[in-house]
């Protein structure tokens, strides 16, 4: 990305000290250095930090969007799910609905992203609208770790960090009428026609997220897979919850809020279309 708010300029501890019992107490991390722990089975990987399955077994097994990635962390990440994750985490565990108000500590409306990848994004977008609350989901536990880092670092209080699977937080822990907005940016293009089934935009999908939905509220979708974009464009027009906000009824220019990443300028140079839809939630 272009502006400054990137994981190579967030701080980085000169130590992390390892989670009591790992073996590891007191090992000196080099900043930007992986970290693996040496734990015991069965003991977590950030003791106060993300589970790693934070609804178990609590829920009926289905096809699923996404796929948990638990690759490397970095000092500065473990540091900062360690630090901050008890005050701007939420394990998405299905038991309880969860008071947006209280989670941000104010009234604010709350847009819910859903997948952020290393959250450069979320956090500019979030210190470009700091009258807006981003709830941001992903299982990724480095990206979990790089944007509670950010936010620290440049002081961006409007970001909440979810952990766990997007569809049980709609369906389980939010009111209805619960969110002003909805992102769902480059999610997993399942390219491979036996996989389409695991494309989140589908028409079920797109009803459960209506009913959380004020009216009026945008559903901000992007993709650089074409075959991808149509079909988002072919589902959302088709479903009755929704309004093209593109008078011509197809794609619509990025809006200036979301940013350029690092990922799709590097697409875009090789020749990649990236597609934006904007559809607003209609008044039944």
């Amino acid at each position: 990305m272009s502006d400054s708010l990137n994981a190579s300029e967030a701080p980085q501890p000169a130590t992390t000290p390892a989670p009591p019992g790992t073996g590891e107490e007191g090992v000196r991390h080099v900043p930007g250095v992986s970290v693996r722990h040496t734990r015991a089975k069965g003991e977590p990987r950030f003791p106060d930090g993300p589970k790693a399955d934070p609804a178990g077994s609590h829920f009926e097994r289905r096809i699923r969007s996404f796929q948990p990635r638990r690759s490397r962390v970095t000092a500065g990440q473990a540091d900062a799910l360690q630090r901050l994750w008890p005050k701007w985490g939420l394990d998405i565990d299905g038991q309880s609905v969860v008071d947006l108000a209280e989670l941000f500590g104010n009234d604010n409306p709350v847009v819910l992203e859903i997948g952020f990848g290393m959250g450069e994004a979320t956090a500019q977008m979030a210190a470009g609208d700091p009258g807006t609350n981003i709830l941001a989901v992903d299982v990724h536990t480095p990206g979990q770790g790089n944007l509670l880092n950010l936010a620290d670092h440049h002081g961006i209080g409007n970001v909440r960090v979810g952990n766990g699977d997007a569809i049980i937080l709609l369906r389980e822990m939010l009111e209805p009428d619960a969110l002003d907005g909805l992102r769902v940016y480059f999610p997993d293009p399942w390219p491979k026609k036996r996989h389409h089934k695991r494309r989140l935009i589908q028409p079920e999908f797109l009803s459960l997220a209506a009913t959380r939905l004020r009216p009026g509220a945008l559903l901000h979708c992007a993709t650089d897979w074409e075959p991808y974009a149509e079909q988002m464009l072919e589902v959302l027009t088709a479903h009755p919850d929704f309004e093209n906000t593109a008078t011509d009824g197809g794609f619509a220019p990025r809006p200036e809020f979301r940013p350029l990443t690092r990922f799709e300028g590097q697409g875009l140079d090789k020749g990649h279309v990236v597609n934006d839809l904007l559809f607003s939630r209609v008044q039944r």
